[in-house]
């Protein structure tokens, strides 16, 4: 535990930040998650809205600093070629 009061200050900060990210986190892979059983079911019009909303969520954690910029774009990019490839086969 810290001793001083600006440690402690920065430990409740911490853990402040950690919550908020959290909850941004799994904001996100739940969107990827019904993104994936959308996919499943053959959805595929609502699957290419929600990537716009999932290409904004991500924008917007990698400003906030939750996710860095390249894990955003990998995420992105799988979440595009995942619809491609179940379009293809369908």
């Amino acid at each position: 535990m810290p001793q001083l009061a600006n440690a402690k200050k920065a430990l409740r900060q911490s853990e402040k930040r950690a919550e908020r990210n959290q909850i941004i986190i799994d904001e996100i892979y739940s969107m990827r998650r019904r993104f994936r059983k959308m996919l499943e079911k053959g959805q595929f019009d609502e699957a290419k809205k929600m990537i716009g909303e999932f290409d904004k969520k991500l924008d917007k954690a990698v400003t906030k600093n939750v996710f860095k910029k390249n894990k955003s774009a990998r995420m992105k990019a799988r979440i595009a070629a995942m619809l491609k490839r179940a379009q293809e086969k369908k």
